[in-house]
């Protein structure tokens, strides 16, 4: 009992679980402001889209900028078929990688199952390595193999199967593939590890009584695993299927040549072409309100048909 007229220490006076609210609410803080610094304040950007706005003007100095209205907007319309063009790109990219979103939680699956403490930290090793590697140094490694004079294509002509003179890096009909398969290689070893983290989450007991009741791998996988990880797999589909637009600008910019422009232009690299080599900032501003307001949408839809079908909604 604390003597009359002593003062009372803060997790007195506020109790041990408000003390430690506060505690994680002050860990918080700097992330919050990170998100508001990189997310937020660059909306304030948006208001180039209607002014003649050109790089290097002084920053929110509208009285030396033309104001244009939404002349920006129009051009965005009557350009449609080369705006339509990116986004077909994007959207098939991003189509590909939801198709190969089940393949983290198969190796996860998989990964859950090997016995072996070596053998285990080598595999997860191996396969998580390629998400620190760079596209540059991904693209040396892609130019190494799949060149005119790469490793993929000396094996094909030895074997009598012509190549394109071009390289498989050039050739048009190859660059969706291509491009998924890299993005798999480079993803989905990093992007199991949650998947794993939610098989070790799983109650053990579940398990025990599945092999008690006589149940084979097979089956604890289908009737314990999957259940079990369905609802984390729900969550990330969701905002894969938001981050849509965002497919990634290093891999397509390392990639871009003019052989293969027409297909892997995406829209983020549209974007910065349109503000940084054409100089047409306020319509690079305009493209990315657009894409802001259709992930929007596309994040909400994908929550509302969750909700409908699943009853759990994450927004």
């Amino acid at each position: 009992m604390p003597v009359k007229g002593e003062k009372k220490s803060l997790t007195e006076r506020l109790g041990r679980k408000r003390v430690r609210g506060l505690k994680y609410l002050l860990l918080a803080v700097p992330f919050m402001v990170y998100v508001f610094a990189m997310s937020y304040v660059p909306l304030m950007g948006w208001i180039y889209s209607i002014f003649d706005y050109r790089m290097g003007q002084p920053f929110l100095d509208f009285g030396s900028m033309k104001f244009i209205g939404f002349e920006n907007f129009k051009k965005l319309y009557m350009e449609r078929s080369e705006v339509l063009r990116v986004m077909r790109n994007t959207l098939v990219m991003s189509g590909l990688g939801l198709l190969s979103t089940p393949v983290p939680v198969l190796f996860a699956i998989m990964f859950n199952e090997i016995k072996g403490k070596r053998f285990k930290k080598f595999i997860q090793t191996t396969t998580t390595l390629p998400n620190f590697i760079s596209w540059i140094t991904v693209y040396g490694i892609a130019f190494a193999f799949f060149s005119v004079n790469g490793f993929v294509s000396m094996i094909l002509k030895k074997f009598g199967i012509e190549t394109s003179p071009t390289g498989i890096l050039g050739e048009l009909d190859k660059v969706w593939p291509l491009q998924w398969f890299l993005g798999i290689w480079k993803s989905f070893g990093w992007s199991s590890i949650i998947y794993i983290a939610a098989i070790v989450g799983i109650d053990a007991e579940l398990f025990d009584a599945a092999r008690v009741d006589g149940a084979d791998k097979i089956q604890r996988i289908w009737h314990i695993t999957l259940p079990g990880i369905m609802p984390t797999y729900v969550v990330m589909l969701l905002l894969a299927i938001s981050n849509i637009l965002t497919n990634g600008f290093d891999q397509f910019f390392m990639f871009y040549n003019p052989l293969v422009s027409d297909r892997i232009e995406v829209l983020d690299y549209y974007v910065y072409k349109t503000g940084f080599y054409i100089n047409d900032y306020p319509y690079s501003i305009t493209l990315g309100m657009l894409k802001s307001l259709l992930s929007i949408v596309l994040l909400f839809s994908a929550n509302g048909i969750s909700k409908k079908i699943r009853g759990e909604a994450i927004v």
